[in-house]
């Protein structure tokens, strides 16, 4: 049963047709496989290996090293992978703090970088780069949806916290930018953050009809459970990082009901995506996650580009690149201007399906929308 799955997630996943000959290209994926955001780390290199495995593509070589969540540990090892691994293409991180580390540093070297993740405003407005390629979202876009959705579910006077680091600021900066109501409270916790009993205090006091929160991997765990426990029980809002499948089972009853925005989830109906829910089970043996669905169209970009281009073109490579020829789970999956994703963001709705907490979509909060820096960005 197993092998009849992985032959179909690879019939459906991937409508890419690979030259006879293709030239190798080498991929140096840097990311977080220790530490509180591990699963993260590990549900994007697990999604981005089962892509490739499902093609029967063996010209890609991946090198695989753990960042620690250090942006030190990053920079050393993409220097590492630059100067002596030899690397075409660089991908992996999931941090914005270790992608500004990192990404300009590695692209005026004339490498690739694609995010599967981490998508700062600085590098998708005035700060983007021809070899930069973010596969994931603007950083500010599934907040935009939550802005998007409080006004529909009719939030006037919301209470908004994350932590203070890039994505933490461009995500209060995303929410506001869509959301009409009124601000009961702005907060910027410490990154790594585990106690938020003066946070949940200062909410309870405000006056707020609604909280928004970005608290990704452990803090939005943490958050979770001590909210849940605190009574305050106004309704929350979030981005798919602190709801997805690797954390809901931690956080477990606390997180049902809560709406959260997301350009992905495991029931968007479409080919490629039953094909990927089902092969990442059978090899994996458990649900996918957000992160394990960027990891996927991570490498199912990249070998559509080798289907059509040799990495030793640069132009040639950037261009197909470009056109993005391959089935997103996503569904509708291009790039605009600035190589950022212009797609559709859902609500969704945490539930519970037997043992398993998980999500289904109830809504779409944005249509193919694209980020707001693009226009600042000259390529």
């Amino acid at each position: 049963m197993r092998m009849k799955s992985l032959a179909l997630a690879a019939a459906l996943s991937l409508s890419v047709t690979l030259p006879a000959a293709a030239e190798p290209v080498k991929v140096g994926m840097i990311t977080t496989l220790s530490g509180g955001g591990a699963g993260l780390g590990i549900d994007v290199r697990d999604g981005f290996m089962l892509a490739v495995k499902n093609s029967g593509n063996t010209d890609l070589e991946l090198v695989v090293e753990d960042d620690q969540q250090k942006p030190d540990i990053a920079v050393q090892l993409a220097d590492k992978m630059i100067q002596s691994e030899k690397v075409d293409i660089l991908t992996g991180i999931i941090w914005s703090n270790l992608a500004m580390a990192v990404v300009p540093a590695a692209t005026a070297q004339g490498k690739f970088y694609l995010s599967p993740n981490a998508g700062p405003s600085a590098l998708a407005g005035k700060g983007c780069h021809e070899n930069y390629f973010n596969v994931a979202w603007q950083n500010d876009n599934l907040h935009e949806a939550a802005g998007a959705y409080a006004n529909d579910a009719g939030f006037k006077n919301s209470f908004i916290l994350a932590p203070n680091y890039p994505a933490g600021k461009d995500a209060l900066t995303g929410y506001k930018r869509f959301y009409k109501g009124d601000v009961a409270g702005e907060i910027y916790t410490q990154l790594g953050q585990n106690d938020y009993a003066a946070e949940i205090a200062q909410i309870r006091a405000s006056g707020a009809d609604s909280v928004f929160f970005f608290l990704p991997g452990g803090m939005g765990i943490a958050f979770m459970k001590q909210y849940a426990a605190s009574g305050v029980g106004m309704p929350l809002i979030g981005p798919a990082f602190s709801f997805d499948q690797g954390i809901l089972q931690a956080v477990g009853e606390a997180a049902l009901g809560v709406k959260n925005t997301s350009q992905w989830n495991k029931d968007i109906d479409n080919p490629a995506n039953k094909a990927f829910v089902e092969s990442f089970q059978a090899e994996y043996g458990r649900l996918p996650s957000l992160y394990a669905s960027q990891g996927f169209d991570t490498a199912n970009l990249i070998l559509s580009a080798m289907g059509k281009a040799s990495v030793g073109d640069a132009d040639a490579f950037r261009a197909a690149l470009e056109e993005a020829d391959f089935d997103s789970v996503r569904g509708s999956f291009k790039f605009a201007s600035n190589h950022h994703p212009v797609q559709d963001i859902y609500v969704r709705e945490v539930i519970k399906e037997g043992d398993v907490f998980t999500n289904k979509i109830i809504g779409t909060a944005l249509k193919d929308h694209a980020d707001a820096y693009a226009a600042e960005c000259k390529l």
